[in-house]
């Protein structure tokens, strides 16, 4: 495994830029392995929902983990707010970095992580590949 650590300033959009890196880099398969810094507004979808609930204000990545890849992540964030109440779910687009993100990937060599449609779950769900 290779691991790749990368900074992300204010305003990002955190999923679309980890997923733009991996399309970028041809990363065919990553998990996260550290996540720390802030968030000025979370798109969050918790268990069961279709659809994301959002917050705004000084929140804290207290947790991000993970598979992705140039086809495709899976992501799950839990943030802390001032009074350090936590919300965690699937990371959705709209979560815009408010002062860092800092992220470490493990690259993990001779496997292909890609999602497919499952007929039983109703989701994109990961299928592992040799390379």
């Amino acid at each position: 495994m290779r691991t790749v650590a990368l900074r992300l300033p204010p305003g990002t959009d955190l999923r679309p830029a980890l997923l733009h890196y991996c399309e970028s880099q041809a990363i065919e398969a990553a998990c996260v392995l550290s996540a720390v810094g802030s968030l000025q507004d979370a798109a969050i979808r918790f268990a069961g929902r279709k659809n994301a609930c959002h917050a705004e204000g000084k929140l804290e990545i207290v947790s991000l983990s993970g598979t992705l890849s140039r086809h495709g992540c899976h992501l799950h964030i839990a943030v802390a707010d001032g009074r350090g109440r936590v919300s965690g779910g699937h990371l959705m687009e709209g979560c815009r970095v408010r002062t860092t993100a800092e992220i470490v990937l493990g690259v993990l060599p001779g496997v292909c992580f890609e999602r497919e449609h499952d007929a039983m779950t109703g989701h994109r769900e990961l299928q592992i590949r040799a390379l």
